[in-house]
């Protein structure tokens, strides 16, 4: 591996950076609480009877875990199991980076906030170095992690990584054989607007949020 692009203290082995996702755990409970409440149980679990991958390939597992819900019933949940990911809000002077590719799962053309997968040892900045330099051909100064997360968790096991980099410098890019995309800018005042028009999709609307919200946009 090269050196660190990101420019930043990430561990790439755990942390706040780890795309893992250790020692985050579902929740639960019968009733609201107050989330900020310090008696809330953040820690409940449903003893699982029996776990079945049914389906597996090079991209995601598939299966069902029988489990013991807490009335004493059993229900299968089924699940699938993808790989981490990393999304980049790359910024530009008064713009940010987006990429313009077709999408064969949904037959859409979308505008999208360049992303891509966490390669095994890489934390998300590094992956988000990395697909940013790969996606655009833009190698940023300086990567830092916005916020990490489950999707989709009545249906996926998934973890998402939100970062930020600044500081870019052009290097030409390094497509996979199954990406055929074209990058773009759009300035950072459109930003929002850009990522609500259809075909909407939740990375990219999530990205300007956060982005926004850290005052980074």
């Amino acid at each position: 591996m090269t050196d660190d692009p990101t420019g930043g203290d990430d561990d790439p082995t755990g942390g706040d950076d780890d795309p893992t996702g250790r020692g985050h755990g579902p929740t639960g409970g019968d009733s609201p609480v107050d989330a900020t409440d310090a008696t809330r149980n953040p820690t409940q679990e449903w003893p699982v009877v029996d776990s079945v991958t049914e389906y597996e390939t090079g991209w995601f597992d598939a299966g069902y875990d029988r489990v013991t819900q807490p009335d004493g019933s059993e229900k299968d949940y089924y699940w699938a199991e993808l790989p981490a990911a990393v999304v980049v809000v790359a910024r530009t002077d008064d713009s940010i980076v987006m990429v313009d590719q077709y999408r064969p799962v949904i037959r859409e053309q979308c505008l999208e906030l360049p992303a891509g997968l966490v390669e095994d040892g890489e934390s998300y900045s590094e992956a988000g170095a990395r697909e940013l330099r790969e996606e655009t051909g833009f190698d940023p100064a300086g990567v830092s992690l916005l916020e990490d997360f489950w999707c989709t968790t009545g249906a996926l096991r998934h973890r998402r990584g939100i970062v930020f980099a600044e500081g870019l410098e052009p290097v030409g890019r390094d497509l996979d054989s199954n990406e055929f995309l074209t990058v773009t800018t759009v300035p950072i005042e459109d930003a929002l607007d850009v990522a609500r028009r259809e075909p909407a999709n939740d990375a990219t609307i999530e990205g300007v949020l956060l982005a926004r919200a850290e005052g980074l946009l």
